[in-house]
């Protein structure tokens, strides 16, 4: 992509409305601009970026045996009655009426819907287990939507739905997805911890949240020290075997949000050097709560005993819109965003110095080309403005590595490739550019890990 072609409004200026440090710079980059309280067009930089996030979570999800559908944003509100949650919600909920003035809802979740979709097509314990899931907008009327897309009223969300016949099974198919997410997250540069949970208004009695520390952190978090750089499943993980080990290797070390608890217990289990003491992002959060829909809304298969009965139930969600500034609130320095490569918006830039200048246009394009070839996510800066002003614009939307042309280095036949993340600089020969710049990108691209 031609910078010069490209949407790209960023601005000089630090927002006033933007609290954290996430907020501005995802406006300053030209990611994102609000249109209401809560509410965002996502521009195509962030946009792109969503979707990389959006990639890793559905492979990841699909290798741990899910299967993807899509449900509608607007939900009957006679489902929601069916389970009971309809009133019990609160203002959160978005309540509208057709010009039928038949009752809807702009949906904050879907387990009521998909429970339908099950109970309509699913009889048999045969047919099971059963895991479905979908990514689709959803809409909660927040008290005080802030922090940009971290909490807004309108967001993006993963949310899947596992279905089985006894507690047991049940608990089979929560272990799939705590270990899913761990890979999840970790391939999107993000130490995400499992913490013991409060289930909130989905009910429960088995919930983890995945939390990115964070001084901009909602909640105060308390944790072992050790979960910070622990190892995560590898790509070969065997779903269909036993991950109780994993599971209980994460679990093992205290882990807990503020909500839930106990400093006395913390502080028994935990060495006083290993306590970390610190605030936190939710990024995801995996529930399993047993017959709560099934129950009310008749979801029965037939077991192998020939007996009707409800069956188990999970939803595991993942807010995307909320992972983005985690990952930048994790990853950016005083000019701007440091994207992991995984979920970068380009992989490199290419900068022209000097636009105009024969030999620099003939040697960028000729480097353009190759790195296009070479199945580089490139963004060419070929616009006719000087050297600092592309420089800051590299910077603060934090594309992984820059690749640098000037007149001086191409008399000696060099380039400059800078990395984003520790400021380093190299002069490469013009003829391994291309080359160099591809050993670096593809082993922390997302399918690496």
């Amino acid at each position: 992509m031609r910078l010069s072609r490209y949407f790209l409004p960023v601005l000089r200026e630090v927002p006033k409305e933007a609290e954290i440090v996430s907020h501005r710079l995802m406006l300053r980059a030209g990611m994102i601009r609000q249109q209401a309280s809560g509410l965002y067009s996502w521009l195509p930089l962030g946009y792109k970026v969503l979707m990389k996030v959006q990639r890793i979570i559905e492979e990841e999800q699909n290798r741990a045996g899910a299967i993807e559908l899509l449900m509608p944003t607007i939900q009957s509100a006679d489902l929601w009655r069916e389970s009971g949650r309809y009133d019990a919600y609160g203002k959160e909920m978005l309540r509208i009426e057709d010009r039928h003035e038949r009752e809807f809802l702009y949906g904050p979740t879907n387990e009521e819907m998909i429970t339908d979709i099950f109970r309509s097509y699913v009889r048999s314990y045969k047919d099971l287990p059963l895991n479905l899931y979908h990514i689709q907008w959803k809409f909660r009327d927040e008290v005080r939507p802030r922090f940009g897309t971290m909490r807004s009223r309108e967001f993006l969300m993963k949310d899947a739905y596992s279905f089985d016949e006894d507690k047991d099974s049940a608990v089979k198919a929560y272990r799939r997805m705590f270990v899913s997410y761990l890979r999840t997250f970790r391939r999107m540069g993000l130490t995400a911890i499992p913490m013991r949970a409060e289930t909130g208004p989905i009910g429960g009695d088995l919930s983890h949240e995945f939390i990115v520390l964070a001084d901009t952190g909602e909640s105060a978090v308390f944790c072992h020290a050790d979960l910070l750089d622990k190892p995560i499943p590898g790509i070969d993980t065997d779903y269909e075997g036993d991950l109780q080990p994993i599971v209980d290797d994460w679990t093992s070390l205290y882990a807990a949000t503020e909500d839930i608890v106990d400093m006395a217990e913390y502080e028994q289990a935990v060495p006083e050097e290993k306590r970390v003491s610190a605030r936190g992002i939710e990024v995801g959060q995996t529930f399993y709560f047993g017959t709560k829909y099934s129950e009310p809304m008749k979801a029965n298969v037939t077991g192998a005993d020939g007996k009707d009965t409800p069956v188990h139930m999970g939803s595991y969600g993942i807010g995307l819109t909320r992972v983005l500034p985690a990952i930048i609130e994790a990853s950016h320095d005083d000019d701007g965003i440091i994207w992991p490569v995984s979920v970068a918006p380009f992989e490199a830039v290419l900068i022209n110095l000097k636009a105009g200048d024969d030999a620099c246009n003939s040697a960028c394009e000729e480097l353009y080309a190759e790195l296009a070839d070479a199945g580089i996510d490139i963004l060419y800066d070929d616009r006719d403005q000087a050297a600092g002003a592309k420089f800051a614009t590299a910077d603060l939307v934090g594309i992984p590595y820059q690749l640098i042309v000037g007149p001086r280095g191409l008399k000696s036949g060099e380039v400059e490739l800078k990395h984003r993340k520790s400021g380093e600089r190299e002069a490469v020969p013009l003829a391994e550019a291309v080359s160099r710049l591809k050993s670096l990108i593809v082993p922390q691209r997302m399918d690496q890990v």
